[in-house]
Formats: structure tokens, C-alpha cells, sequence
């Protein structure tokens, strides 16, 4: 079997097997240099998206990385995607958020502190790792420079964020998946991901893993003693 260095290479999903489209029953290989290894692997997808294979655009308050959207040849500026993730940079002290009729949106603050205001509506303070709720059709207005991690939902869709911290307390997590799609990003440090007995991948600072599955089981354990921190988000 490949080892994990090697399974840290691009996954490729195809859903037809034997000429018939079967989505349910989905074989994923490994390009491994010149080789090519196979993995039966059914209902359930695993894709890792690089830092360096991330999209990073400028906005009035700073810049903003988009980390994946679904559908994949979805828009952000025309708004046709049932959900998105990204990261941004606030680097003004205030800010007012992008009007975003018909989005719901998670807000979850990686570094610094943020006080935002949801014009008519209420107000909250943010330290890291303090998340908020909030519709995107919302007048929303913000004070203090971070880093943040958002999850955007077209109506219809629903999805929640969670932190997870691994330390010399807790080095590693067994987690039930549950959600159509789960989304793990490493924030800092270096996570081992087991997803089951024969596969096995490594998440640097910055990467995004996709998983599409069934309910299943999945272990994160921190790498080299570093403390890592993850967020979860995972869409229903």
C-alpha cells in the first residue's frame, strides 16, 4: 500500500464504474509519481485541497482565500454556490460586511479579537475560536483586525463549526462523521488524519481535507509534539 508521504498526492474521484454511473460506489486511485495504486472506496470521497492550490483575492477590508465551493465550478461573484468556505484577512480596523441576500453565515475567529454589529438586530464580541451566526442580508458591521474562517450556506443548506485542539493533554481525537460533507482545516501545526486502515494522510498549516461520506470514523492526532489546532465544518 502507499505510504503516507505518497498518499499526500492529489485524489481523483471517478463515479462510473464498468461504463455505468454509480455514485454510490465511487473507486479512487492514487497518482503516485509513474504508479498508480487502487482503493475500493464506497460512498465516500476524501479530497485534499493544498494552501498552495488556494485562490487569495483582495476586498475593501483586506484579503480573503477561498478554500473550497460547492458546486465546484460555482462563482462566488455571481452567488450560484449551495456552500462555501474561506478564510480572510481584516486589515482595517473597521469594515462593512458584503451584503449576501439569501446566505446564511458562520463567522469563526482564528486571531485577534472582532466586535461585530448586526444593524436592527444584536451585537457580539469575538475572541478566537468564538464563532456567530448571522444572515448574510444582514447590515453587518465590524471593529477590530483578525483572521477569520467563514462558512457561507445558500438557503436550504444547513452546517455548524467546531475548534479542535490537539495538545500534549490530548494528542489525538476519534471522531464520528455525520455530515453530508465534512471539512477539516488545519489552522496550525501538522495533524495526522487516519480514515481508516489503509488510508492515511497529513495535513499541514493551511490545507483543506473534503470528505463525502456515509457515517464513519475518523482519527486526528497532532504531528512532532506541536500543538494544532483544526477547525470542523460540516454541512448537512
Amino acid at each position: 500500500m502507499p505510504s503516507l508521504k505518497e498518499k499526500q498526492i492529489i485524489f481523483f474521484m471517478f463515479p462510473e464504474i464498468n461504463g455505468k454511473l454509480n455514485i454510490e460506489n465511487t473507486v479512487v486511485f492514487y497518482l503516485l509519481y509513474n504508479n498508480i495504486y487502487w482503493s475500493d472506496c464506497i460512498m465516500h470521497s476524501i479530497k485534499i485541497i493544498k494552501k498552495n492550490q488556494q485562490k487569495t483575492s483582495l476586498w475593501s477590508g483586506g484579503k480573503t482565500t477561498q478554500l473550497a465551493i460547492y458546486p465546484e465550478n460555482a462563482d462566488y461573484s455571481l452567488r450560484n454556490f449551495n456552500w462555501r468556505i474561506s478564510t480572510a484577512e481584516v486589515e482595517v480596523e473597521e469594515s462593512l460586511f458584503t451584503h449576501l441576500p439569501g446566505i446564511n453565515r458562520v463567522i469563526m475567529i482564528l486571531e485577534g479579537e472582532m466586535y461585530l454589529e448586526h444593524e436592527g438586530q444584536r451585537s457580539v464580541y469575538l475572541r478566537p475560536f468564538d464563532l456567530d451566526r448571522f444572515d448574510g442580508e444582514w447590515t453587518t458591521r465590524s471593529k477590530g483586525k483578525v483572521t477569520d474562517f467563514n462558512l457561507m450556506l445558500a438557503n436550504g443548506f444547513e452546517g455548524d463549526l467546531s475548534a479542535i485542539h490537539l495538545g500534549k493533554v490530548n494528542p489525538d481525537v476519534r471522531l464520528v462523521l455525520n455530515g453530508q460533507t465534512e471539512i477539516f482545516y488545519c489552522v496550525d501545526g501538522t495533524v495526522h488524519v487516519d480514515a481508516s486502515e489503509d488510508e492515511a494522510f497529513l495535513l499541514e498549516k493551511g490545507d483543506t481535507m473534503i470528505i463525502n461520506s456515509e457515517v464513519r470514523n475518523i482519527t486526528l492526532q497532532r504531528d512532532k509534539d506541536i500543538n494544532t489546532s483544526i477547525i470542523r465544518a460540516s454541512i448537512y
